[in-house]
């Protein structure tokens, strides 16, 4: 186990523990337990004054990750749900993807400026991708999320609409798949998405601060709940102490 307090210099070994040096407000996280594409939830505990980062990690704190685990079949990832019925579809290809062009997403959402989304309707349908994406060599392994160009783009999205994830279709598996084109990981087969665990909790912490303040923006009943909801569909548990934070000193509106 590792105790990592989040905005200072992180722990070199994931397998030593770092003590908290005392019960003050500041927020840290620990790995827990392993995450991958399925995002399993069930041994999520809410703790006070803590965020609980769950992250799939290599136990001898490196990430030489073998692609191929034939010793135990029996926790082998499950497939993601089919995509939620009446979700909003964006549908991109080689050449919007080479192109870094957004207008597929604007079209399919009616998003026009990062302030014209209708947050509402967003959040009860759901936005899903359909890549369809040519390999130039058909024998290419490589996952979608382990292609640069693919990667970029998305890259791109997420700059221009940070707010994104909280609007995504969890349930089919798309804030995990999103998360992977954004945060470095390796491919398991056992295990799917092994996530950089540093790199995890910047980016999840990063989101839980933008999807909040933007919920909030927007009047969206409930925002701590929704924000908690999407992290915690990463693994990690987001207490109201940090809330409570962000609430005491809120930033200038975007």
């Amino acid at each position: 186990m590792a105790s990592i307090k989040p905005f200072l210099p992180l722990s070199p070994s994931l397998k030593q523990a770092v003590p908290s040096p005392s019960p003050s407000p500041l927020i840290s996280c620990k790995p827990t337990f392993d995450s991958s594409v399925s995002l399993p939830m069930s041994h999520f505990n809410r703790l006070p004054r803590i965020v609980a980062v769950s992250v799939a990690f290599n136990p001898s704190g490196n990430f030489d990750i073998s692609l191929y685990d034939d010793d135990d079949d029996s926790s082998k990832v499950s497939p993601p749900m089919p995509p939620s019925e009446g979700r909003i579809e964006v549908v991109i290809d080689n050449d919007v993807i080479s192109r870094l062009d957004l207008s597929p997403f604007h079209s399919a959402t009616g998003i026009t400026s990062p302030s014209s989304a209708e947050t509402k309707e967003f959040l009860e349908r759901t936005i899903g991708f359909t890549i369809n994406y040519t390999r130039e060599d058909p024998n290419d392994p490589r996952e979608l999320s382990e292609f640069p160009d693919i990667r970029l783009w998305f890259v791109r999205l997420d700059a221009t609409y940070p707010w994104l994830p909280v609007v995504l279709d969890w349930r089919a598996g798309e804030l995990a798949r999103y998360s992977a084109m954004l945060v470095p990981h390796q491919m398991n087969m056992r295990m799917g998405v092994v996530f950089n665990p540093e790199a995890l909790e910047l980016f999840i912490m990063k989101k839980v601060f933008v999807v909040y303040s933007w919920l909030k923006q927007h009047k969206v009943p409930k925002p701590r709940l929704k924000t908690s909801d999407m992290a915690r569909m990463l693994g990690f548990g987001i207490g109201d102490e940090l809330f409570d934070l962000i609430d005491q000193h809120q930033g200038a509106p975007s």
